[in-house]
């Protein structure tokens, strides 16, 4: 499986523009639209996000599976992998036939639970949040109604990118982003223009998805791969779910308290705080959304490759690459954090925003906590290729910890929308945020020359290595 520098360049771009797109069409969104608005648009956003996490873990757990398939492997288990000696690979078809069918059978149900779920309590929500709403009722209503099909669709065909990602087809996978998200940006901003304010948004979105699955069919199920699949009887699907289903199940609660921890802000605080001061916020957010993506985008990149070394049993090599893309994480932060501190609110006003970025302040601590949590979410990543989640409980926890901060910083005290950063923050500080890079550096056994070593390495650009290519 070859990832290279090709792959990872492709990743950034792609990364960019799915995290940033919304950012790219906020001087249209920000000139066009009420801040009222901009707070609905907020929460739908958050919405969406909330429809992903539907996939309850079996997204990455079917991904690394994939991966460990084009790796050699013939047989999947509960926890852990097994081995393959050598590197000479034979890809067991008939296994992974059944892992397809095997995710067509889930993602079809956890759709139609998505659909029931938005269109009874998400319609209820959306019904309580325009109560004092005073834009346009039927436009928010023809919007929720396109935003809940589209990401009905979106999540019964997400084992698309599960078959790319652990086929080790970065490159691809992330072409195909990049052309979806840019029609969404190029159809998004003519339609705002034209004055079809959120109904133009959820509609670009959903045109980029029908383009994203139907590209994405086509390049993982080639003319060889289908001929390939025909020729063989799938694996027991019963089999295959019993073998996925612990992990992906510690996976998705993980997903619930990562959820509460980073979402639950903008659900719980506009039940408290006017839309306007929910769209500062969701603004903000986006922007250093940008930050996580690009901060985690390298280790990301390499995700089926360290599976794939996983299998081999060469930590060296894993090592090597987790440091590499700490060096990316901490020279993203520096960079692009201090661009957005200093001259944020000034782009903004450029633009002739009427919803302004966060204080300077409150930017600041937003942004240091989301390093934090951008770090200890990539030491998770590296524990996760063992085919182990020892951090899901910790998750949990994490994320009730927040929700219930929450609710008291907002009932018992004036903190206003400081409560929905420090909440979060201090609930992942208190042991996530430390917790996980320690175990990955103990178990890596990283010194402090390693981390010398990688820093030289990466500033005389001579990243490619023996373990990696």
């Amino acid at each position: 499986m070859q990832i290279t520098r090709k792959d990872v360049l492709w990743n950034y771009g792609a990364t960019f523009l799915k995290i940033a797109v919304s950012v790219l069409l906020l001087p249209f969104v920000l000139k066009m639209l009420p801040s009222e608005t901009v707070g609905v648009w907020s929460v739908f956003m958050t919405i969406t996000a909330f429809s992903t996490m539907l996939d309850f873990g079996f997204g990455p757990t079917f991904s690394r599976n994939v991966s460990y398939i084009y790796s050699g492997v013939k047989a999947l288990k509960t926890e852990g992998f097994e081995g393959v000696e050598g590197e000479s690979i034979s890809i067991d078809y008939s296994l992974l036939k059944g892992v397809i069918k095997a995710m067509r059978w889930f993602y079809f149900r956890m759709s139609i639970v998505l659909f029931l779920l938005l269109a009874t309590f998400g319609t209820y929500y959306i019904r309580v949040l325009l109560k004092d709403y005073l834009g346009n009722h039927t436009e928010v209503y023809i919007s929720w109604t396109l935003l809940l099909i589209i990401n009905t669709y979106n999540l019964y065909t997400l084992y698309y990118d599960a078959l790319l990602q652990g086929k080790g087809l970065i490159k691809k996978s992330k072409q195909i982003i990049i052309i979806g998200q840019t029609i969404y940006l190029i159809l998004g901003i003519t339609l705002i223009l034209n004055g079809k304010g959120l109904v133009a948004i959820i509609s670009a979105q959903a045109s980029s998805v029908l383009i994203i699955r139907w590209l994405s069919y086509k390049s993982f199920f080639t003319k060889e791969t289908r001929q390939k699949l025909n020729e063989v009887i799938e694996r027991s699907r019963k089999k295959i779910i019993k073998a996925i289903y612990p992990n992906a199940i510690k996976i998705g609660l993980t997903s619930l308290g990562a959820f509460m921890v980073q979402r639950s802000a903008i659900i719980i605080g506009s039940l408290y705080l006017p839309l306007t001061d929910i769209a500062s916020y969701g603004i903000t957010m986006q922007l250093i959304a940008v930050l996580m993506g690009l901060g985690g985008i390298y280790t990301n990149s390499y995700l089926p490759k360290i599976a794939q070394l996983r299998v081999f049993q060469n930590n060296n090599a894993i090592k090597e690459l987790y440091l590499n893309g700490q060096f990316v994480l901490v020279f993203s932060y520096i960079i692009c954090g201090l661009v957005l501190l200093i001259f944020g609110e000034a782009v903004l006003t450029l633009v002739g925003s009427k919803t302004p970025i966060l204080p300077k302040s409150l930017l600041a601590v937003a942004i240091f906590i989301s390093f934090l949590e951008c770090n200890h979410s990539i030491a998770g990543t590296i524990l996760l290729s063992k085919n182990e989640v020892p951090f899901f409980k910790a998750a949990l926890i994490s994320g009730a910890i927040t929700v219930i901060l929450l609710f008291a910083f907002f009932q018992f005290s004036n903190l206003g929308i400081w409560s929905m950063i420090l909440a979060p923050g201090i609930a992942q500080a208190a042991y996530q945020n430390w917790k996980w890079p320690i175990v990955v550096s103990t178990e890596l056994k990283i010194t402090l020359r390693d981390v010398f070593n990688t820093f030289n390495r990466v500033i005389n650009l001579r990243n490619k290595t023996n373990y990696i290519n």
